[in-house]
């Protein structure tokens, strides 16, 4: 065996083999996140930057520092003559305001590409737990047929027969809605009989 080829021990957990599918899998979702993100615009990149720089505490440090400056230099006497701004500070009200709104612009631009780029990963999430689904099915019908072959008797099983059977998306969608829509009426009973 070569060095190579030995599994090396992962940091985090201490003692869970690295697993090459693992990594290659890893590996995929990086390259499709880039992917992703490369098909963006150069105002939407500017967008999302500007966003992501807004939720630090660099830039809350940094407004704290220009407006305490801001009103230090209109409030002191020491620079009556070349107050700009006096007291109620109308030019900065503007300018905040106008700050305000383009950053709540980018803050939106940021917010659908990545609410695109979760439903994204949400179909995809879908159709490999469909494939896995089939996939299961699939390999309980293979298990089904070596068991009648070597004479294991699998007949009072009523739950392997509800799990060989294809799930179909659209009646476990039905499912869930009757449910909730119970759940719901349930608890409205429950609140008005109080």
């Amino acid at each position: 065996m070569k060095p190579s080829d030995t599994p090396s021990v992962s940091a985090a957990s201490g003692d869970v083999p690295h697993n090459d599918i693992a990594a290659n899998n890893v590996q995929r979702i990086a390259q499709l996140e880039h992917a992703a993100r490369g098909h963006s615009t150069f105002g939407e990149r500017l967008a999302e930057s500007i966003a992501a720089f807004c939720g630090t505490m660099a830039f809350v440090w940094m407004h704290i520092a220009w407006f305490g400056a801001w009103v230090l230099f209109n409030t002191l006497p020491w620079f009556d003559r070349m107050r700009p701004d006096p007291y109620p500070f109308n030019f900065l009200t503007l300018v905040v305001s106008l700050e305000a709104i383009f950053l709540s612009a980018f803050i939106l631009i940021s917010q659908d590409r990545e609410t695109k780029r979760a439903d994204r990963r949400s179909h995809l999430d879908l159709q490999i737990n469909m494939l896995a689904e089939q996939e299961t099915t699939k390999t309980l019908h293979m298990l089904r047929r070596v068991c009648e072959k070597l004479g294991i008797d699998l007949e009072n099983d009523p739950e392997l027969d509800g799990l060989e059977s294809a799930t179909r998306p659209e009646a476990m969608l039905d499912l869930i809605e009757n449910e909730m829509a119970k759940s719901l009426d349930t608890a409205a009973h429950e609140e008005a009989a109080k």
